[in-house]
């Protein structure tokens, strides 16, 4: 019988949305956002304070010396309405002060993060040009240079040139031997033989 009476309450159904009497105000973040920033920064400027300081002495000046059908405000009550309008205006602008630091927090965790991320690349791109460049180091020790063929041609050269140098000197000794030995007498193959004997 709880049960029944819990379906039949209608708790475990969502109820439906009301329509609303006003249309719901949605302004578009980026233009408000965009138009509180410029304000606010407008009321940072010395344009601004000046601009203010006249509107009050003009609203001073007014009350009190104007002609007294003319006054809007007295200055027997302390200038109420001057009160109230400056505090209206300052209850309007602590919020839009917020919303246009809340923007530029955010844009400054968007371009930190930015940073951040641009650092990493750059440190990767230079920890790969750091392993790139070691490792064209060790290949070009092994990779003969210009000067160091050249030297090894030069080595080559040389013993072949002290080679050829040697051969040459053989063959002037042989020359030399065998021009000796053919301006000396022949001996008759008889007289080699007594003689070995």
């Amino acid at each position: 019988m709880a049960e029944k009476q819990n379906s039949t309450s209608g708790l475990d159904v969502p109820r439906e949305a009301r329509q609303r009497l006003l249309p719901r105000l949605k302004p578009n973040p980026d233009a408000f956002g965009h138009a509180t920033e410029s304000f606010a920064r407008f009321m940072g400027t010395p344009q601004f304070l000046m601009w203010m300081s006249v509107f009050c002495l003009i609203w001073l000046l007014w009350n009190t010396f104007g002609p007294e059908s003319l006054r809007f405000d007295s200055a027997a009550l302390g200038f109420t309405a001057l009160t109230l309008m400056l505090s209206l205006q300052a209850s309007y602008a602590a919020p839009l002060l917020l919303l246009a630091q809340n923007r530029q927090d955010d844009r400054d965790k968007v371009t930190l993060q930015q940073d951040r991320q641009r650092a990493e690349r750059n440190l990767s791109d230079t920890e790969y040009l750091t392993r790139e460049l070691a490792s064209l180091r060790i290949t070009l020790r092994e990779v003969a240079t210009r000067d160091f063929v050249r030297s090894e041609l030069r080595t080559v050269l040389e013993e072949l040139l002290e080679s050829q140098e040697k051969d040459d000197r053989q063959r002037r000794r042989k020359k030399k031997v065998s021009d000796a030995t053919s301006s000396l007498p022949r001996v008759p193959a008889e007289a080699e033989s007594t003689s070995e004997s």
